[in-house]
């Protein structure tokens, strides 16, 4: 049975009934409207970077209201990034021997119904002050800018990729000319993308890489897939093995994964899974 002319006749009855009610409002013709509401605001913290040399500096992303920096400890805020052509931060990363450099990977990486989105890399060769912006436009969300302590030109992306959607433009990238030009070194498909990459902090040629296959429909989040893992790089991307199971990773489907190696000890590696059996937080002592 239609319940359509029925839901239309309930409707139509209680704006008649709410007529009487609205003539009674006529004093509120004097008031003058004000906004109320939303206010703009910056959204998460999605980024810290700070210098080992002066850590009253940082360089703070937001998921919706660009780049700050402080150079007294939080005491005042500058805004950087304000001409650009997106507000979303994902990543920020500057090279520990040439301060000035900083490179900022746009769109913020927790795939929320309500992030914002990205239009790649950019760098700045003046402390944030002026930005050139270095393309992968069409990766959406940044999760992590790595580059190599020791060659300024070398540095690597994580791409997430789009939310709503499939596309090809996620997984790692790497350049070796400051930006230039790209290379896509690890490419799962167009559902998985990059959540989290770390550099052991003893050799600059070993990464891990977190691969995340995720999809946010209007209704339904689904985190994780057959193509979620964990893969490993001994030569700077040119070749990837993916850790299993067999390597101390929970067993059946993952999720997201974050990674972190510890600066004292290099060897040391921990990884916090989610994982359609049980969450585990993880720990390797030989680097993965």
């Amino acid at each position: 049975m239609m319940r359509v002319p029925h839901a239309a006749a309930l409707a139509a009855g209680l704006l008649l009934s709410s007529v009487p009610a609205l003539a009674q409002l006529d004093g509120f013709t004097s008031m003058r409207a004000r906004s109320i509401g939303p206010a703009g605001m910056s959204g998460r913290v999605t980024a810290i970077c700070g210098l080992e040399a002066n850590p009253s500096t940082l360089y703070v992303g937001t998921a919706s209201g660009g780049l700050w920096l402080t150079h007294d400890d939080g005491l005042t805020w500058e805004t950087l990034f304000d001409k650009e052509r997106v507000a979303s931060i994902g990543a920020v990363a500057i090279h520990p021997d040439r301060p000035q450099v900083v490179w900022v990977g746009t769109g913020e990486a927790n795939p929320r119904n309500s992030a914002s989105v990205g239009n790649g890399v950019y760098k700045s060769m003046d402390g944030g002050q002026t930005f050139e912006h270095l393309g992968l436009d069409r990766t959406e969300k940044i999760a992590r800018v790595i580059l190599h302590p020791e060659q300024p030109g070398t540095a690597w992306v994580a791409a997430l990729g789009t939310t709503w959607g499939e596309n090809p433009e996620r997984g790692v990238y790497k350049t070796t000319n400051g930006g230039a030009s790209w290379e896509q070194v690890l490419y799962l498909d167009e559902r998985t993308g990059c959540a989290d990459l770390v550099i052991d902090p003893s050799n600059p040629d070993r990464l891990v890489a977190a691969m995340w296959q995720h999809r946010r429909t209007p209704d339904f989040f689904t985190s994780g897939g057959p193509s979620s893992g964990l893969y490993v790089t001994d030569d700077g991307g040119a070749h990837w093995t993916k850790r299993t199971a067999a390597d101390g990773l929970p067993s059946g489907e993952l999720g997201r994964i974050g990674l972190a190696f510890c600066e004292g000890t290099p060897n040391v590696l921990y990884a916090l899974v989610e994982n359609e059996g049980e969450n585990a937080t993880l720990r390797s002592d030989n680097g993965g």
